[in-house]
Formats: C-alpha cells, structure tokens, sequence
C-alpha cells in the first residue's frame, strides 16, 4: 500500500494519480470531508480530469447528514484496498486528515459506543459552560485530548468528555491501544513544501474556489440547514462564505477569511505530518513532475 499525505495545497492528490498511472493503482481517499457528496469546490474533490486518468474511490460517497468517523472510514478503506488487490491494483492511499491515516496505519481502538443521553447532557453542560471552561474541565481527565483540541470543537470535545465518563477512560489512552491491521506492507510519502511557498498555494486554492462556484455551492449547501455538529459542517472556508451569504461579510472580507482560515488548517496539518509519521519519505517540496524520478525510483526498490 501506498500513503501519500500532507498538507492542503501541498499537490498530494496530483502526486497520488501521477503514481496510480505509473504503477497501476488505485487512488483511495483518506480526506475526511471529500468522504462526502457535497461541496465538491470546497473541499477540492478530484475533478473529472483525474478521475479519468486512474480509477478513484471512497470520493463523495457519503450524504452530509451520515457522519463518517475514523473507525468507519477505516472499514471502508480496508474494503476498497482488499477490492484493488483483487483486481491486480496497487492501492494507494491519499489525504491531509491525520486521524484517518493513523487509524488506517496503526490500527484503531474498539471505544464502548457512548448512550445518547450521556452525550446529549454534555453537549448541554458545554453550552451552558462554553467552550474554554468544559476544555479546562476536560482536561483533569484527559490532559492530552484537551491539548490538542480548540475550545470551539464542541463535537470532538463532547465525545471526549463522554468516552472519559463512560468508560473511566481517556480518549488518548483508548488510541494509544490501537492494534495495526496485520498484513499491510506500507510506503509513505508526505509532501511538506517550504511554508511560505505553501501558504501561497492555499490563497491560490481558495480564489480558485471563488471562480469556480463555491459561493453558490455554499449557498445551496446551507439552505439544507443541516445539525451544525456534523463533520462536512466544519469544512474549511464553510463558516467564511456562509457569513457573506447571509450578508454578514463582503466577499472580499469573506475571501480574506477564509484564505486565512486555509493557512492555519494547513500549517495544523503540517505540524502533524511533521511528527507523526515518522517513517514516511518528506519531500520538502511541492508536487512537481521532477520529483516523480525520484519516488518512482523508490516505489520499484520497495516493490
């Protein structure tokens, strides 16, 4: 199996159609909002482009209201690696969302599922709270999940807060237990540009969207008026542009924040690819044909 992460604007998904050409692969994505149908511009899904140069999957399968999670992503991605296998195909896995790649790659815990009262009462205590005071709470518990999360991340604050109170068990400790799917021979690549050079890429990305539709896609998008806690509800630029579809912003304003809130979701993911995958190949780079020699090259040792 190859992996090949990084940041957003990083060329990551060119990378991985560029290698299923030339090894004959299959691209699975690993990109928790491109999991779902909707807002393709927002979430740079392949267009129809790639889609025509390799074969591509787990890409828009999801309506936004059926909320994947890592352990479910995980299960499909096995599936759609077993089926590329059964058909002569070398999988190749793709995506800047750190969580499902290290379920995919180091395994997974099996957490207790959490009663829907006990959530709805912390959601609850959260709002009551507000977000810094449930953190600080949260964190006498488990320190290490509250370092990682904002104090905005209701959702991912709650299923915290709730696993801690169902099982008398951090959701750090329940991850650092995760067993590796046995089986999986594994080459990571993870593109790491110059950080200047990246943050140009993503306020290129963003005017790009911009030209392409995303305003209107925005729009029809939230006239859904979906639960605000669902995963696709969190997509970068979302909040920006949906201020300037009710009037709040300019869509000048609204371009600016959201290019700004795409440079700090990447540098985020730099961080995290940065010490997280420690075996894999940094290409202090962005994608460029000159750099597939060299992976190629690497690709044929390993295989």
């Amino acid at each position: 199996m190859i992996v090949v992460g990084g940041p957003t604007a990083s060329g990551k998904s060119a990378l991985a159609v560029a290698l299923a050409e030339e090894v004959g692969g299959v691209v699975i994505n690993a990109d928790a909002m491109q999991v779902y149908s909707a807002l393709p511009i927002l979430t740079a899904r392949p267009g129809d482009a790639d889609l025509a140069r390799a074969p591509h999957k787990l890409f828009g399968v999801l309506d936004a209201d059926d909320p994947c999670s890592a352990g479910r992503w995980r299960e499909m991605a096995l599936t759609a690696i077993d089926e590329a296998r059964e058909a002569g195909k070398r999988p190749i896995v793709v995506g800047g969302t750190g969580l499902y790649l290290k379920a995919l790659c180091d395994g997974i815990d099996d957490i207790p599922a959490v009663p829907a009262s006990v959530r709805a009462a912390l959601e609850a205590r959260y709002d009551a709270e507000g977000g810094e005071a449930f953190k600080s709470t949260l964190a006498r518990g488990d320190p290490q999940t509250a370092e990682r999360l904002p104090p905005g991340d209701r959702q991912r604050l709650v299923r915290a807060a709730a696993v801690l109170e169902v099982t008398g068990k951090p959701l750090s400790a329940w991850h650092e237990g995760a067993s590796a799917e046995p089986g999986i021979q594994t080459e990571a690549f993870v593109l790491l540009p110059p950080r200047e050079a990246l943050y140009d890429a993503c306020d290129a990305r963003f005017a790009a969207m911009i030209g392409e539709g995303a305003v209107d896609e925005v729009r029809t998008f939230l006239a859904r008026e979906l639960d605000p806690d669902l995963p696709l509800m969190k997509a970068v630029g979302l909040r920006e542009l949906g201020r300037h579809v009710s009037g709040e912003t300019t869509l000048e304003e609204a371009i600016e924040a959201g290019s700004r809130a795409t440079r700090r979701y990447a540098k985020r993911q730099y961080t995290w690819f940065r010490h997280q995958m420690p075996d894999a190949t940094i290409l202090n780079a962005q994608y460029s044909e000159r750099l597939l020699l060299e992976i190629f090259k690497k690709i044929r040792q390993s295989y």
